[in-house]
């Protein structure tokens, strides 16, 4: 198991490079730098804090139900979809009031944040992995 060092360094970790990957995209495509930010600031705070609480919970359940919280390639694909659908709960009423837009259009804006960070979550869990390997 994870130690609450190892899942805090892990969590902001997650964050800060993600957040600045998706802002540096967004700036991009025409986005304003400082909305885009902003908005990434306060979902990159929620999502390190459902990070947390989320791989708590995923490490428990795998050690419960297999014994180890080693991942397999299947297990590694379902924790990504996991983290992705409950952040998703927290994250489309926001960009809904943020921009003021239907809850469904929120949900359409937000699937390529959710696509790149499916991908994204998934390299940055087996990387950090691989640097710092679960001990059990």
């Amino acid at each position: 198991m994870r130690t609450t060092f190892d899942r805090i360094r892990h969590a902001i970790g997650f964050e800060v490079i993600g957040l600045l990957l998706m802002v540096g995209i967004l700036s991009q495509f025409g986005f304003e730098l400082g909305h885009v930010g902003a908005v990434g600031v306060f979902f990159s705070i929620v999502a390190t804090l459902w990070n947390y609480v989320y791989n708590q919970w995923f490490d428990n359940f795998m050690q419960q139900k297999y014994s180890t919280t080693q991942k397999t390639v299947r297990i590694r694909l379902l924790h990504s979809l996991g983290f992705e659908a409950g952040l998703l709960v927290f994250t489309i009423p926001v960009l809904a009031w943020v921009l003021n837009v239907s809850l469904w259009h929120a949900f359409v804006l937000d699937i390529g944040m959710v696509v790149f960070y499916l991908f994204y979550a998934y390299g940055y869990n087996l990387i950090y992995d691989r640097i710092y390997p679960i001990s059990g």
